[in-house]
């Protein structure tokens, strides 16, 4: 019996909107000056769509710059996958629109929204439906794209959502790796108990967009920032533990982590918790803010163009957001185009004191903690 090809990921990408706002900008608005937001935050600037920018157009951006990187053509992918709960519209799929867009003729397209963490959940539905491909004549490809466009459904007077949010998008090319490399294994797992934690209220079926529901701004995102906290407190440890237990790894293997990129303090306010002594945590929130569901791909996008990873390294992608629905992956790094060879360590944030961990990434942000 002929073991199955493993699935990896082959090259990255991101786009994000040319404009960059910075604190100063948006915090009158929101009631707040600058040092705060970043004190709070440890957000600096985002970036923001220009106005004829629509979620599809970050997604396809990345998308192509992922492909390029990959040295394939669109019309050799296999599955366009967008992970976003900003789509262009209700329907139909954002996906459709950018495989359209980038010219995947052959590819099937769908969306997948878990909010903050769609970009995992999305990764692990193409990982495996390209799994189940492998055998074929020729090798089956897909793109994950993670994307969104927050600017659109906040309401910047509301300091608790419209100082963490940018616009952005990250992609990542799936395909057959060598057979020591590749997918590892996932833990996905959602609490739809606690659903009404993030939300945007209107809009959908529930409750139709009206004149009412844009007086009353129940079309704006809404999130508990509060709950949003201790759901991660509580929930986030206990699913890297299970993950590492499901793949037999222990936690000291793990070079590296990237989270979903919400909020510079929390993270670091977490980091202890997980207990990956020889992982380096790695942060763009700073000057990237929260994404969305691109947070993951964007934030991969740069350690890997940065050759911080290297062959074989243990890379964990970990993501929280809406549902509530927590989503983390772990990977053998693949020889990609930036991967460093041979391997080297990379500097772990793994000191005694988790402040100084977060200083030495953070300036601004290790202030608040």
């Amino acid at each position: 019996m002929n073991t199955p090809t493993p699935i990896g990921i082959l090259a990255t990408g991101s786009y994000l909107p040319e404009r960059i706002v910075p604190n100063e900008e948006i915090a009158p608005a929101a009631g707040v000056d600058a040092e705060w937001i970043a004190r709070k935050t440890g957000i600096t600037q985002r970036h923001r769509a220009a106005p004829h920018q629509a979620t599809s157009d970050l997604a396809a951006a990345a998308a192509l710059r992922a492909l390029d990187d990959a040295g394939l053509r669109p019309d050799q992918i296999s599955y366009v996958v967008v992970a976003t709960s900003t789509p262009d519209h209700p329907q139909p799929a954002t996906a459709a629109i950018v495989q359209g867009m980038i010219g995947a003729t052959r590819a099937a397209a769908f969306d997948v929204n878990s909010v903050c963490s769609g970009f995992v959940f999305a990764l692990t539905a193409a990982e495996r439906m390209l799994r189940a491909e492998t055998d074929g004549e020729q090798p089956p490809y897909a793109l994950v794209i993670g994307a969104d466009v927050y600017s659109r459904i906040l309401d910047h007077s509301d300091r608790k959502t419209a100082i963490l949010f940018g616009d952005g998008a990250g992609a990542v090319v799936l395909g057959p790796v060598p057979a020591h490399s590749g997918s590892f294994t996932t833990s996905l797992a959602t609490r739809g108990d606690l659903y009404r934690t993030i939300t945007v209220p209107a809009g959908g079926s529930r409750q139709p967009a009206s004149a009412a529901t844009v007086h009353d701004g129940t079309h704006y995102f809404q999130m508990d920032g509060r709950a949003v906290r201790t759901f991660v407190h509580e929930q986030l440890p206990g699913a890297i533990t299970q993950l590492l237990n499901k793949a037999g790894v222990s936690p000291r293997e793990v070079g590296h982590f990237i989270p979903h990129q919400a909020n510079a303090v929390m993270l670091g306010e977490v980091w202890p918790d997980l207990r990956l002594d020889n992982a380096s945590m790695h942060l763009t929130v700073d000057r990237h803010g929260n994404t969305g569901a691109a947070s993951v791909a964007i934030a991969l996008d740069t350690v890997h163009r940065q050759e911080l990873l290297a062959e074989d390294d243990l890379v964990v992608l970990s993501a929280f957001g809406g549902g509530m629905s927590v989503g983390s992956t772990l990977l053998r790094w693949a020889p990609t185009r930036h991967a460093r060879r041979p391997r080297i360590m990379v500097a772990a944030m793994n000191e005694a004191d988790p402040r100084a961990a977060l200083r030495a990434a953070l300036p601004l942000a290790a202030a608040a903690v």
